[in-house]
């Protein structure tokens, strides 16, 4: 049995619920659990917002000293500090997994993952690197963001539960305790930098080079897309689309592809853009805005730093002045 599960808060239930419903379409014969950040029952979500999906709440998976994590992390770092936790909650939990896939939510999947699951018989791990080619340009994202953000895309990872996975999620929940941070200066992007090292550390590390997995915003320059007569996706006119990321989408900026990215338009890539808006269709149907009202329990407003105050009050006054000339 393969299990596959995805980590988010109540806030992005609609993204998961999104993935979900894609696995259950093209690979029904995958376990789906919604690892959840947050506490349902201060929620009390209306039943209509419940997923149809097992949710494990993460003061269910005995992590130690749960509550400091949450006070030095904001909830992007959260919710990525515990994936190796899930993992290994799995491993200890449901034995009759052979392969554990995480997927993040903002992922759909279009077909049956047949290469991943052939890699996962052989292989303990199988990551995804964020390009498989240069980029052809200084936009964002470039390889100088790349090396911030780490050359793996931690938004999926294969595991094979045999000893070598085992082996680096142990290292890799002690590397996230503390270190999960965002930190450019301090050389740290959550949990993306450290898997860095597993092909280094570990045997039996794939590295999937196939078009069709992970697709997203900062590998675009490579991938153009077509669409048989049945409605397949192919990228370049080859490979079939296994799963596109939908890092940074709002699906009420629609027209914007990603914050994260400043390369294309969606005019520059018409290519592209029914993916999109097949995607704004299902996170509105499943709920997307009102999830995004509930707050996660777990994190605290955030803390303005006393360098970022003594900034602020600097730049005061030049920003009114420009503001005042604008307006002569």
């Amino acid at each position: 049995m393969t299990l596959a599960f995805t980590i988010c808060s109540i806030n992005y239930l609609a993204q998961a619920r999104t993935l979900g419903d894609s696995l259950r379409r093209t690979n029904p014969d995958y376990q789906y659990v919604i690892g959840l950040v947050d506490k349902l029952s201060t929620a009390n979500l209306p039943a209509d917002l419940v997923p149809d999906y097992p949710m494990l709440e993460v003061d269910k998976i005995g992590i130690p000293d749960f509550q400091a994590m949450c006070d030095r992390y904001d909830i992007t770092e959260l919710n990525t500090a515990v994936k190796p936790f899930f993992i290994d909650y799995f491993y200890q939990n449901r034995p009759e997994a052979t392969a554990v896939i995480y997927f993040d939510p903002d992922i759909i999947v279009f077909q049956p993952l047949i290469e991943l699951n052939k890699a996962l018989k052989t292989n303990s791990l199988v990551l995804t690197p964020h390009t498989c080619s240069p980029t052809p340009d200084w936009e964002r994202p470039n390889e100088l963001h790349h090396l911030n953000t780490g050359i793996f895309n931690l938004g999926f990872i294969g595991l094979r539960t045999d000893q070598t996975a085992r082996a680096f999620v142990n290292w890799w929940k002690e590397r996230l305790v503390y270190e999960c941070r965002i930190d450019l200066c301090e050389g740290l992007f959550v949990d993306q930098h450290w898997v860095n090292f597993a092909p280094a550390y570990y045997q039996n590390v794939a590295i999937d080079k196939y078009l069709g997995y992970n697709v997203a915003y900062w590998n675009l320059h490579e991938r153009q897309f077509s669409q048989r007569p049945d409605g397949t996706w192919l990228i370049n006119g080859a490979d079939e689309l296994r799963f596109f990321h939908y890092s940074g989408y709002n699906p009420f900026r629609p027209d914007n592809i990603s914050k994260y990215q400043t390369r294309y338009t969606f005019a520059q890539r018409p290519d592209v853009k029914p993916l999109f808006d097949l995607y704004c269709r299902e996170l509105l149907a499943n709920a997307n805005e009102q999830y995004t009202k509930y707050p996660c329990v777990y994190i605290k407003p955030p803390t303005i730093k006393r360098y970022q105050r003594v900034r602020k009050a600097i730049k005061f006054p030049i920003n009114r002045l420009i503001a005042l000339l604008q307006h002569r």
